[in-house]
């Protein structure tokens, strides 16, 4: 029982006459106690007589009632039931039912029971409504409308986001009504193609033949409008999409109007010339994606900055994937950030141990804790590889449920789905609905006493050398710097430098007319992505490999 709150009072369930099944009342009392209620257990198979008197022995303030038999035996009991308790009914007591879809119908059709549920509503729905926060379904004051708060209203269970985007608008603004509708998701990311992306202001520029690539081609401020409002059903989830590789400021004003956008996700290296996704440079681009936060900042608005996970992609070390979460970290709080996202992607590079991919993690957020305080609120959000996921279906089913299980050893306040189809197709409605459902059996499963995983002593001495070599990396980041840079670590001109001295560097990248590109990384006995001398193929502590960039 939480001690957050006062109890809201005493609250008894049972299942009624001749039904035995039970797991779903002690389902419902275990929400109920972390809802801050004391709680009594009738057990199964209690009569209507006995309901009554310990509904009157106990002062129940509410009474679960369940039924799980035959629907027509069901309505006459629960019938005799509500005859029974009419006067506490009267008086103020409240009255919950739960058991199958058919039993429910009838239980909804007496019209006594301030709520019914028939095993189709999520945990959180249940925890919502014993907290007192949802009196009544399909109502979006019921449903927190910002991104802090609607964390608070699912605690202890983390938001789900997952990504939604479809060829054409029709398709997706069905699409999204029937994801809000099937109440699975809190928040759609929309994915929008890249012509929106780069070149929304600019129509003259944009390619016809490329409608509808990578998503959703929106083209007007109502186009967003529509696909919010499509949204408006259903658990309401909140809706954001990408900050833009263009335009940074003129997009995020729109977002707002259009679209009330949790919260703004930019990087801070990339989506410019050097991934080919915008048309800023390496320098200018960094300069531009502060401002973004900026602004949001200013705004109140949350930011991510969806920045490790891009050198993960990009095969570069251990190392570089937790500096890149710190530089992030720094750089959102200097520039105003009060909510930061810290994102961390699992399974970047695909390869990674799950217990080197968990000690990777618990680095980042011990190299970026020391900078939360009252001004700068961290929210940890986990996700699973975009490039992990097998092709074969149950594979990639399999996949998602045991990344997330991982994912729950660090509590995330968000869990972004990667839907299983990542590997075959864009995922529809239907898809997204399926891993939700999968990520929600992991997350319960994750938060229902697992053992800790964080004090594994591999996993903690793996923490303990990202940490230090971090700060290896970062001091040569900052001896880069010319003598009158105060701030090294978001100054522009400095992280750019980083980039093209090697200092941060990933495989992928040679060749790259903005970076050096001559990293080499392969795993080592216990799954740890480091990187190794290409003449020898030894491993390379990060003191050795800055030693052999010259600097």
């Amino acid at each position: 029982m939480t001690d957050a709150h006062p109890s809201p009072g005493k609250v008894v369930a049972g299942a009624l006459g001749e039904c035995v099944h039970i797991a779903g009342v002690v389902s419902f009392l275990r929400l109920a106690e972390a809802a801050g209620w004391k709680t009594v257990f009738l057990g199964p198979a209690v009569s209507v007589e006995d309901f009554l008197q310990a509904v009157q022995r106990e002062g129940a303030d509410l009474v679960g009632v369940s039924y799980r038999l035959t629907p027509e035996t069901g309505e006459r009991l629960l019938g005799e039931f509500a005859e029974a308790v009419d006067e506490m009914h009267t008086a103020g007591v409240r009255f919950a039912f739960g058991g199958t879809p058919p039993v429910a119908e009838r239980a909804r059709k007496l019209g006594f029971f301030e709520r019914v549920f028939d095993g189709n509503q999520p945990a959180e729905v249940v925890l919502a409504y014993l907290k007192g926060q949802i009196q009544a379904e399909g109502k979006e004051v019921d449903y927190p409308q910002t991104t802090i708060e609607r964390i608070a209203w699912k605690d202890p269970f983390p938001l789900l986001r997952h990504h939604f985007g479809l060829p054409t608008m029709e398709a997706t603004i069905t699409g999204i009504e029937q994801i809000a509708e099937a109440g699975v998701l809190d928040v759609i990311s929309l994915g929008i193609d890249q012509d929106a992306q780069e070149k929304f202001f600019h129509p003259e520029r944009q390619d016809p033949r490329a409608r509808g690539a990578g998503g959703v081609p929106v083209r007007s401020p109502k186009d967003y409008h529509s696909l919010y409002q499509a949204s408006r059903r259903g658990n309401f989830p909140l809706v954001r999409t990408y900050s833009g590789t263009d335009d940074f400021i003129k997009l995020a004003e729109m977002y707002v109007k259009t679209i009330n956008i949790a919260w703004c996700a930019i990087p801070l290296f990339w989506f410019n010339q050097m991934d080919g996704r915008g048309p800023w440079d390496l320098e200018g681009s960094i300069n531009e994606h502060q401002r973004v936060m900026a602004w949001y900042g200013e705004r109140e608005i949350p930011v991510e900055l969806n920045e490790p996970h891009h050198w993960g992609m990009r095969d570069a070390p251990d190392v570089i994937f937790v500096v890149s979460a710190y530089l992030a970290a720094c750089n959102a709080r200097a520039f105003g950030v009060s909510d930061y996202i810290a994102q961390m992607m699992f399974n970047s590079p695909a390869g990674l141990s799950d217990s080197m991919d968990l000690a990777k993690m618990l680095a980042c957020l011990k190299m970026i804790e020391p900078l939360a305080g009252p001004d700068f609120r961290i929210w940890r959000q986990t996700r699973t590889g975009l490039l992990s996921y097998p092709l074969d279906p149950t594979e990639a089913q399999a996949h998602l449920s045991t990344s997330i299980y991982l994912q729950m050893a660090l509590r995330p306040h968000i869990v972004h789905i990667v839907g299983h189809t990542e590997a075959h197709h864009a995922a529809t409605a239907a898809d997204v609905i399926v891993a939700c459902s999968l990520a929600r059996r992991a997350i319960a499963n994750g938060l229902n006493g697992v053992p800790d995983m964080t004090d594994d002593h591999t996993v903690q001495a793996r923490v303990g050398e990202l940490v230090a070599e971090a700060q290896i990396t970062l001091n040569a980041i900052i001896g880069l710097a010319s003598s009158d840079i105060t701030e090294p670590l978001t100054d522009p001109t400095t992280l750019a430098r980083a980039v093209s001295v090697g200092i941060l560097d990933a495989p992928h990248l040679r060749n790259n007319p903005f970076a050096l590109g001559s990293i080499v990384t392969r795993f080592d006995q216990r799954g740890a992505s480091q990187s190794v001398d290409p003449e020898s193929n030894e491993f390379l502590s990060e003191a050795e490999r800055i030693v052999k960039l010259g600097l």
